[in-house]
């Protein structure tokens, strides 16, 4: 199914009206000193059930995908081809709803995709206003950190490894501090820490 190109427009029939917003939840696979490139760092690792479980709930809490541009190219062939046998996120990430933040795509051949064009934080709280649920986000690095900066974040699923990667693209944007309450934490017996946080109020 071609993707749809997403119009933002403020008609009469918002004015006024309060509309429940989708809460976006960005799930990172992490390095201690906060790195989020391609995590192939983590295969040393293993992939334990536990992270398995965490993951496969925080999908099913979610009714929409939010990806970057980089991030939805890689995920679209990695993805589309498998089958809920071969991997049990794989209808999530299928049959889910994607809309992709880019300034350049033009058209995107995954289903349910839908292109909602250059970023603003405006374009996202229309996202979020279409959306009765979670919003997924996953990789998307340069995309995250806009969110995070303007404060469009409601939850951080992150993945810890015991590793540190001494440079690389970083999950926080260098715009000052922000603080984070910690509502979730499991430890894995690989080494992994699994922590979820929200904005502190």
């Amino acid at each position: 199914m071609p993707a749809r190109r997403i119009v933002f427009s403020a008609g009469p029939d918002t004015e006024g009206r309060e509309t429940e917003m989708g809460t976006i939840r960005v799930h990172e696979f992490m390095s201690l000193d906060g790195v989020i490139d391609t995590p192939t760092w983590t295969f040393d690792y293993g992939y334990h059930p536990g992270m398995g479980q965490a993951i496969g709930e925080l999908m099913s809490s979610c009714q929409a995908i939010l990806l970057g541009r980089t991030t939805y190219q890689m995920f679209e062939p990695a993805w589309s081809a498998r089958t809920a046998e071969e991997d049990p996120g794989a209808p999530f990430m299928n049959d889910t709803t994607k809309y992709v933040v880019s300034s350049t795509l033009q058209d995107a051949t995954w289903r349910n995709s839908e292109i909602a064009g250059p970023y603003t934080a405006e374009a996202i709280r229309r996202i979020k206003q279409g959306v009765d649920g979670g919003i997924y986000v996953s990789g998307s690095g340069t995309l995250v950190r806009a969110l995070i900066a303007d404060g469009l974040v409601e939850e951080l699923h992150l993945f810890m490894f015991p590793v540190t990667r001494g440079q690389g693209p970083r999950l926080f944007p260098a715009d000052g501090p922000r603080k984070w309450s910690l509502t979730r934490s499991q430890t894995y017996d690989n080494g992994v820490l699994y922590l979820q946080y929200h904005p502190a109020d």
